[in-house]
């Protein structure tokens, strides 16, 4: 289980990092998209 919450915080941490690198418009816009990749990840990890 702590694994699984390893791989959730680093999908979110990662998007969130990735927007921001490749210029978000706002801080706000990048934890949206690390808020998608969170949720990929979350339906990922449950299917698995």
């Amino acid at each position: 289980m702590i694994r699984q919450l390893a791989i959730l915080l680093a999908a979110f941490a990662g998007g969130t990092a990735v927007a921001a690198a490749l210029g978000a418009v706002s801080f706000g816009v990048a934890l949206g998209v690390g808020q998608i990749c969170f949720a990929a990840t979350l339906a990922w990890v449950l299917l698995s």
